[in-house]
C-alpha cells in the first residue's frame, strides 16, 4: 500500500511539473521561431517540445544540483531541433554559401591577423557588400545557426542515467572546449558578442534586440548569422569531420 502511494505521489509530482512548465515550451518554440522560415510551424515545435518536457520530468534528479527549469529547457529545445532537423526545407544553396562565408572569414583573418570585416569577407566571395548581406539572411532562414552547431553536447547537464560511457576524459574534453568557445566569444566585435549574449543569454527575439541596438531586425539577423559563421570558422579544430 505505501508503495503504491509513494508511486502515486511521484507520479503526480511529475504531472505537476508538466503543467508548470508548459509555459517554458512555448516562450522557447517561439524564441526558435524567429530564425526559422515560414515552412516551420509553431505548433510543431510545441508538441516536440511538449514530448521533451515529458522527458525531463520522467528523467529529471533533483539531487544533482540543476534547477528542473534548466534541465528542462535543455532537453525542450534538443526536441525541438531534433523535429527541426527531420524537416528537409533547407536547399543546398544556403548549405553551400554558409561554408563559402566560413571559408572567407578563416581566410580573412588568417591572412590579417584580426576580425574579418563585412566587405573583406564580400570581397573573397567576390560577391557586392548587399549580395553579401543577403546571404546571411539566407543562412539565417534557412539553416538554424546557433551554438548547437559548434559542436557543443545537447545535453550540457546529465543525469548518471543518461549520461552512458562518459569517461573524466570526455568531461575534460567538453571542458576545454567551452573554455575556448567562450574565449572566441570574447574575440568578437562588441556588437556581435552581445547580440550573442543578449539572445543566448537573456532570450530576447531578434525584434527586441533590434530595439536594443536601435537596428533593423533584419541586420540583427545578418550580425548573428555572421557571428556564429566566425565562431564555427574558428571553433573548426574542435568539432569532428573538419
Amino acid at each position: 500500500m505505501n508503495s503504491k502511494a509513494a508511486a502515486y505521489r511521484q507520479q503526480n509530482d511529475k504531472a505537476q511539473l508538466v503543467e508548470q512548465h508548459a509555459t517554458l515550451v512555448k516562450r522557447i518554440a517561439h524564441h526558435l521561431m524567429a530564425r526559422l522560415p515560414p515552412s516551420v510551424l509553431v505548433d510543431d515545435l510545441i508538441q516536440a517540445g511538449m514530448i521533451g518536457l515529458l522527458e525531463a520530468a520522467k528523467n529529471f534528479d533533483g539531487s544533482k544540483g540543476a534547477s528542473f527549469e534548466t534541465f528542462a529547457g535543455i532537453r525542450i529545445r534538443g526536441a525541438m531541433l531534433d523535429e527541426i532537423r527531420k524537416g528537409d526545407w533547407t536547399p543546398r544553396s544556403v548549405h553551400k554559401n554558409s561554408r563559402a562565408i566560413s571559408d572567407a572569414i578563416s581566410q580573412v583573418e588568417k591572412d590579417t591577423g584580426r576580425d574579418a570585416k563585412d566587405a573583406e569577407i564580400a570581397a573573397v566571395l567576390n560577391v557586392s557588400l548587399n549580395d553579401y548581406h543577403q546571404m546571411l539572411n539566407e543562412v539565417s532562414a534557412g539553416k538554424l545557426v546557433g551554438i548547437e552547431d559548434l559542436g557543443v553536447s545537447e545535453d550540457v547537464i546529465t543525469t548518471e542515467e543518461n549520461s552512458g560511457s562518459d569517461t573524466p576524459l570526455d568531461d575534460l574534453m567538453q571542458g576545454a572546449f567551452q573554455k575556448a568557445l567562450a574565449h572566441a566569444i570574447t574575440t568578437l566585435p562588441e556588437r556581435e558578442a552581445i547580440v550573442l549574449s543578449l539572445y543566448y543569454d537573456e532570450e530576447l527575439n531578434l525584434r527586441e534586440i533590434g530595439e536594443v541596438l536601435d537596428v533593423s531586425e533584419s541586420r540583427v539577423s545578418q550580425i548573428h548569422s555572421q557571428a556564429m559563421l566566425k565562431l564555427k570558422s574558428r571553433m573548426k579544430s574542435w568539432r569532428v569531420g573538419e
